[in-house]
């Protein structure tokens, strides 16, 4: 009976339930598309490093992160192909590929520029490298034998081009100086400015013969699902023989999760503003029907209704308000959120990165339950005060009200 009565009393003043329910379903609907925008920054940044640099793990020897960028000789892992064999045996491990790291010195027959580089298996890292842009060119191939990919920077730097010749200049691990010439095949641009800067990319086996080795720095483990990263890594670890670590793509970007604390608290400061903004819209017209209606109250108070009854009749009341704007609200931000998906947000590059991207709106499941909740918990706040200052006047001022 306490249902039916609040849900007559709420659509028997059509005008006022109309104002509120526009307050909900804006601040509904807004909490899911801001919130869906954010879960896009979120997937589309962590794709990005994912799939132009880290992978989804990489399995190293100890202390390689820390030290091994200057003497990557040191570090290097031991018969690396059955290891890369063992862990792609895993149903949730889409592909291994081993990487040397080098540094040196590059030259375009005029002058010399420092880079830091890369042994790769070509076929393997072009599957991994789904947001490598070829600016110029094309991919490195494995039969590339002495191909060479460089980043934009590095290009710039040299005036490289598609078909140019550079030599590679740097010490063996036996602290002997070596050179090979390549071919430029392609140019490309990742999603760090800093990395196209000084990177350059090589066949694993070229790396393996100016470093005299046969060994491998990095085993880079590319996953069928970036949300199995834990379980994943928690599965290679367990193989792993004696020296050797292993890092997930979150751990090795320091970047990712900074912007993840900032969007975080940006987007928590939004979700408190806009439930300030309609506990107040809400509170505003709540506070009016309530004391329009202060007869009524008194009417029933009179008829032998507690306090505490006419109290929960008017919290009652706004809890459908509130329930039935946040299920309009969700509706219509999903809607808006689909539609807007399906033309997309063109974006500028983000900090120090490279490339522009189009963002979308993501269907987040718990942003949705968390902006009805706050559409509701507003609504529902809103009616506290006039329903105890209403259920608190005496019978005779409230009749008194009503005439």
């Amino acid at each position: 009976m306490l249902f039916k009565l609040a849900l007559r009393n709420v659509f028997r003043q059509k005008i006022r339930t109309a104002m509120t329910l526009a307050a909900i379903i804006f601040g509904v609907s807004s909490l899911i598309l801001s919130g869906g925008f954010v879960q896009d920054i979120f997937v589309q940044l962590g794709e990005a490093i994912i799939h132009s640099q880290t992978g989804h793990v990489q399995v190293f020897r100890k202390d390689f992160l820390e030290k091994g960028t200057r003497q990557p000789d040191r570090f290097l892992i031991d018969e690396p192909d059955a290891l890369v064999r063992q862990i792609a045996q895993r149903p949730d491990v889409s592909e291994v590929s081993a990487r040397l790291s080098f540094s040196g010195l590059l030259n375009n027959g005029r002058r010399d520029l420092a880079i830091i580089g890369e042994g790769v298996e070509p076929d393997k890292e072009a599957k991994l490298g789904t947001y490598l842009n070829i600016t110029a060119g094309r991919q490195l191939a494995d039969a590339d034998r002495f191909g060479m990919a460089v980043g934009q920077g590095v290009a710039h730097s040299l005036g490289l081009k598609p078909g140019d010749a550079a030599t590679l200049v740097m010490n063996t691990a036996d602290g002997a100086l070596n050179t090979l010439d390549f071919e430029v095949v392609g140019v490309f641009q990742s999603f760090s400015k800093d990395f196209d800067a000084r990177a350059v990319r090589i066949p694993l086996d070229a790396a393996r013969e100016l470093m005299n080795t046969s060994g491998a720095n990095l085993l880079v483990a590319t996953l069928v699902r970036t949300g199995d990263t834990d379980v994943a890594q928690a599965g290679i670890d367990q193989t792993l023989p004696p020296g050797l670590d292993s890092r997930n793509w979150r751990q090795l970007s320091d970047f990712y999760d900074k912007t993840l604390q900032l969007y975080d608290r940006q987007f928590g400061v939004l979700k408190l503003i806009i439930l300030i903004m309609v506990l107040l819209s809400v509170a505003n017209t709540v506070n009016m029907s309530a004391f329009e209606r202060l007869g009524e109250f008194g009417t029933l108070q009179a008829l032998g209704n507690t306090r505490r009854q006419v109290f929960r009749l008017i919290l009652v009341e706004n809890l459908v308000l509130g329930l039935i704007g946040a299920l309009l609200g969700a509706v219509i931000g999903i809607a808006l959120a689909l539609l807007i998906s399906a033309i997309g947000i063109p974006m500028p590059p983000p900090p120090n990165a490279n490339l522009g991207y189009t963002a979308f709106i993501r269907i987040d499941a718990a942003t949705v339950a968390v902006s009805c909740l706050i559409g509701l918990g507003a609504t529902v706040l809103a009616s506290v005060f006039p329903a105890t200052r209403i259920s608190a006047t005496p019978v005779v001022d409230a009749l008194r009200q009503g005439n």
